[in-house]
């Protein structure tokens, strides 16, 4: 449960867009901040040096490749060209997929928006760096006639855009994110835990949500290690599992909804409506009364009445 709380007439006068700009100028949101654990910025530390390395090998086969192989005055080898392309787009790439997991060992601060940016696109910016020049001197050079410049700079273009679009990150995670997204779960569950599937897009607040439901593997820890497996996010339809498949009412996610700050950024439209400045649980979502969860029991709830038949004797005449 969250320890610190502000009572819900104190947001009743703001609308979610104010709230939303209070959070931005925050450092914590209601229930606290997450702080990356020193053995989480180690692992995000060694990442981001294994990233630079290879970043650096591909820059420098970048300027190997124009010094030796496009800048001297002799015929170009279109082949050897590609696979000098090839290595850097492996190397390139391999630094930005590094790079964005140690991201979500730790995150960065939406508040700094320019270090939120370079932190989470470094692996653009980086494909820029090793495929632009080259580009631009593929289509410069003398030695090459119009097909092989044609050829070789619609390769360099199609790799850089290939590396470019796997290494933008469009789930860039934030410090603000998962304290909210603790700060839901803590406040709804009780405790740190929610469940996902390997390979999953969001994890859950239970694992009786439909899912999950096909799933032989299903993986349970804190929200932070969901993110640290490679999930994004906290599933948007949060509010609707809760109260249809994981046994919670719409009593206790109104409540989530009025202690949590900027909850609003884990939701789905059509999972809440906003009625006097509050947020409340849309009433097309409460249409269907919740689902137990497994082996939870209703209050007061008893076994139904058994009766066992009684074995009817043939009745007998005597004359």
């Amino acid at each position: 449960m969250a320890e610190s709380k502000k009572p819900r007439s104190s947001k009743s006068s703001k609308s979610r867009a104010e709230r939303g700009a209070e959070v931005a100028e925050q450092n914590t949101t209601s229930g606290g901040s997450f702080h990356a654990s020193p053995e989480a910025k180690s692992t995000a530390l060694k990442l981001r040096i294994v990233a630079m390395v290879l970043w650096i090998v591909a820059i420098g086969l970048e300027i190997f490749t124009i010094v030796w192989a496009l800048l001297p005055d002799k015929p170009v080898n279109t082949w050897l060209i590609i696979g000098l392309i090839v290595g850097i787009a492996v190397l390139t790439l391999g630094g930005s997929l590094l790079w964005k997991k140690a991201n979500r060992y730790d995150p960065a601060s939406e508040k700094d928006k320019v270090r939120f940016f370079v932190q989470n696109q470094l692996g653009v910016i980086m494909t820029i760096l090793a495929f632009l020049p080259l580009i631009v001197l593929i289509f410069l050079d003398k030695n090459m006639d119009g097909k092989q410049k044609g050829i070789l700079g619609t390769v360099a273009i199609a790799v850089a855009v290939l590396v470019g679009v796997f290494s933008f990150d469009k789930d860039a995670p934030s410090v603000e994110q998962y304290s909210v997204e603790a700060n839901v779960v803590k406040e709804l569950t009780g405790a740190d835990k929610v469940f996902w599937t390997k390979n999953g897009s969001a994890f859950h607040v239970c694992a009786e949500v439909p899912d999950l439901s096909r799933s032989k593997d299903i993986q349970d820890g804190t929200v932070t290690a969901a993110h640290e497996a490679g999930i994004p996010r906290l599933t948007k339809k949060w509010v609707s599992e809760a109260t249809k498949n994981c046994g919670y009412t719409t009593a206790d996610v109104d409540r989530v909804l009025g202690n949590v700050d900027d909850v609003s950024r884990t939701l789905d439209e059509g999972q809440v409506i906003e009625q006097s400045g509050e947020l409340e649980v849309a009433p097309e979502v409460i249409d269907e009364e919740p689902t137990p969860a497994p082996n939870e029991t209703t209050p007061n709830e008893t076994a139904p009445a058994t009766t066992t038949p009684t074995p009817q004797t043939p009745a007998t005449s005597t004359r």
